[in-house]
């Protein structure tokens, strides 16, 4: 197994704003009259904007011209709280990890389902420390569709069978099994099917966690 890349989603992998996408999403249905929850936000996690929102709203029909306007305020909302992100947002172990995997000579890329990733990115002070950055405009078909990754894996210039993805949602863990990544699952969600399980990066050494990669695609 010859690992040249990692691959990293944003969104409770490298940072945490998850609870800026459930209040932004939460004031956008309590307005509209749209039943919205904390269980409901759990379904949203790893997919697109547009596929959120269908989630939301269960079935209940809209139409096109609509669900942009909707979907544009509920950004607004989103970006009004990530102008309180500031450096220390970095999730604990991570800036260490990546030092690691610099130091060994790996590549490191971002693939985010998410249209903010480069202003998060750049927030964090994060944003020059990754050679590809993908994100929710790169590709059509995002998570589950393995794509973001595929794309990501090109720009960093591995191939698929190179590459690590570091996914904490069961949409992106899917995604990047069908693309035949190396995959990581971090965090509370299910993210079983990932070829290791972890519950972050805190604690995490790189070449550990390739040994355990090895021994799980025996």
């Amino acid at each position: 197994m010859d690992i040249k890349a990692f691959i990293f989603d944003l969104d409770g992998v490298i940072t945490d704003t998850a609870e800026f996408h459930f209040q932004a999403w939460k004031r956008l249905a309590d307005e509209e009259g749209v039943p919205f929850d904390r269980a409901d936000n759990n379904q949203l996690r790893g997919v697109s904007r547009r596929e959120s929102l269908n989630r939301l709203l269960k079935g209940r029909p809209i139409d096109e011209p609509t669900a942009e306007v909707w979907l544009e305020r509920k950004n607004t909302y989103y970006r009004d709280y990530l102008r309180t992100i500031t450096p220390d947002y970095v999730l604990p172990g991570v800036r260490r990890f990546l030092d690691e995997a610099q130091r060994i000579g790996l590549k490191l890329g971002i693939g985010s389902a998410s249209k903010n990733a480069r202003e998060v990115l750049e927030r964090l002070d994060m944003i020059d420390r990754f050679g590809a950055i993908g994100d929710g405009y790169v590709v059509t078909n995002t998570k589950p569709a393995p794509d973001l990754f595929v794309w990501v894996a090109g720009r960093l210039g591995v191939t698929v069978s190179e590459a690590v993805v570091f996914e904490d949602a069961e949409a992106g863990v899917a995604a990047a099994l069908h693309g035949g990544f190396h995959v990581v699952g971090l965090g509370p969600a299910d993210v079983s099917r990932a070829h290791v399980a972890l519950p972050d990066l805190a604690d995490v050494r790189v070449t550990d966690l390739l040994a355990a990669l090895r021994q799980a695609k025996v």
